[in-house]
């Protein structure tokens, strides 16, 4: 067995971040040196995440990875709520949608693709997606379809009795999902096949290694939630300058968020560990409605600020046909070439949309 690699880049680069942070804001160049110093960040919180994850095992692995991810696409949100106050009413179903769009299109599609170029065909078990993807169901049209549809308030919003029990009930079943796939029903989530790829043979890291790569893991997720804080007013100018719709910042915060990940999941599907690819994606998914949906519908009701979840006539279609497909898809335990460009094609139309509505 050999060691899991431990860069020196993955402990510096918290420190710059935390050091940067004392010149965010003085704008013009030095912007883009705090939008390296925020990847590089991102990049070391899931590096740490992965340490840990290696160290816990699967399924704890992949829900490590999850909800380091989610912390940070969650703490982005609602600083940027506190900045902006009331008139960000819509940001946190933007972003939350597009997390759901990227991953069950985006990263579930290239994984897809990519791991049936090399593989030909990948197995994987269908009792745990299909869990996933029931869940991801449930919580998605409760939290961002069903308010356009109750008549307690005008508009897509829920009244604050239904904002409350909408974000309890999403929370509890996010728990009860992990639950199930970490004590109940663990066998679903576990691969079916020894894993082939270097990480998988690596040794496991020893309790003090992963409780330094938690620290760290900390460490780089609040530096990340303070140069993006940093960087909105930038990112909103830009995308304002463009003439491109509000919703474009959802999607750069859900894509800054996940991109890390998203090169995990990709790397395990070459390696033919689809199982752990789609363990990734989807606990992303679950977790980033689960607990962002909650934290967001406190936030509004500790601010009494008004928060705007139903999505727009086309992108519940985009939802709906997602769902739809991506039940069809991973509903047979096996994929092809097939089934991962259907996703990509249907990622490519909702970034296309979402530029030009």
């Amino acid at each position: 067995m050999q060691r899991l690699p431990r860069p020196h880049w993955t402990w510096v680069a918290p420190l710059v971040a935390w050091a940067v942070l004392a010149g965010a804001g003085l704008g013009g160049l030095f912007n883009l040196i705090v939008a390296a110093v925020l990847v590089g960040a991102v990049l070391a919180a899931v590096h740490h995440a992965e340490v840990v994850a290696h160290r816990v095992g699967e399924p704890f692995g992949t829900l490590v990875l999850a909800v380091a991810v989610t912390v940070i696409e969650v703490a982005l949100i609602v600083s940027l709520m506190v900045a902006g106050g009331p008139g960000e009413q819509a940001l946190a179903r933007d972003t939350v949608f597009a997390a759901v769009m990227i991953i069950l299109n985006g990263i579930v599609g290239v994984c897809l693709l990519v791991g049936a170029l090399r593989h030909r065909e990948q197995t994987f078990s269908q009792a745990g997606v299909s869990a996933s993807l029931a869940t991801i169901a449930a919580l998605a049209v409760l939290a961002l379809v069903l308010p356009n549809y109750t008549v307690s308030t005008a508009g897509p919003t829920y009244s604050d009795g239904q904002l409350a029990f909408v974000g309890l009930v999403s929370l509890v079943l996010y728990l009860v999902f992990v639950l199930v796939q970490t004590v109940r029903h663990r066998d679903y989530f576990l691969p079916a096949t020894a894993a082939v790829d270097e990480d998988a043979h690596a040794e496991v890291p020893s309790n003090a290694a992963a409780i330094a790569s938690l620290l760290l893991l900390v460490a780089s997720l609040g530096a990340v939630v303070l140069l993006a804080k940093a960087l909105a007013p930038v990112m909103k100018a830009a995308v304002k300058g463009a003439g491109a719709p509000e919703a474009v910042v959802g999607v750069a915060i859900a894509a800054l968020v996940l991109l890390p990940e998203s090169l995990a999941a990709v790397r395990a599907a070459r390696a033919n560990r689809l199982q752990t690819s789609l363990n990734l994606a989807l606990g992303s998914a679950l977790a980033s409605i689960g607990l962002t949906i909650p934290t967001v519908a406190a936030v509004s009701l500790f601010m009494g600020w008004p928060l705007a979840l139903g999505l727009d006539a086309k992108s519940m279609v985009l939802l709906v046909l997602t769902l739809i497909v991506a039940t069809l898809s991973l509903g047979a335990g096996r994929t092809t070439v097939l089934q991962g460009a259907v996703h990509l094609v249907i990622f490519a139309v909702y970034l296309f949309t979402t530029v030009a509505p």
